[in-house]
């Protein structure tokens, strides 16, 4: 699955892998000259999402702390959301909570081509639903961004 690697790709097989997986993908990818990495959040609270994947890749040196690095996470994080939201961006306000598994990943689109610069992609895959066990379903959003 990892032969012909992108960003995007990337992006979401890291984040739907399970732990056995997950150690594969990240070393793939790290040899072809990514940064990555894989976290976990859950909230009513759209705003804690958005949170806890910028403080993640800050604390693990995906972006630095300027304005185009920062610009360039938050539209990946806001059009994944979009795509776990599907259009709706709202949580706690209209019932719902979220459990997801997030990706966040920098480099070039296409492994090794590094002709249109750097970007970020970042995934958030896991479920979506009213707050209550059992009323939940899979949800996957993407988003990519030059920085």
């Amino acid at each position: 699955m990892l032969d012909e690697i992108t960003i995007g790709k990337l992006a979401v097989l890291l984040a739907v892998s399970s732990d056995a997986e997950e150690k594969e993908i990240l070393q793939k990818g790290e040899q072809a000259g990514y940064k990555l990495f894989k976290g976990r959040v859950g909230s009513m609270d759209g705003e804690k999402i958005f949170a806890a994947v910028e403080t993640a890749a800050k604390r693990r040196e995906i972006i630095e702390n300027q304005y185009r690095e920062e610009h360039a996470l938050y539209h990946s994080i806001l059009d994944a959301f979009h795509g776990v939201c599907r259009g709706e961006l709202a949580l706690g306000s209209v019932l719902r909570s979220v459990g997801l598994v997030f990706s966040v990943v920098r480099g070039p689109r296409m492994a090794g081509d590094y002709s249109d610069g750097e970007w970020l992609a970042v995934a958030l895959y896991g479920n979506i639903g009213a707050p209550i066990k059992g009323f939940e379903h899979e949800v996957i959003g993407l988003g990519i961004n030059n920085v």
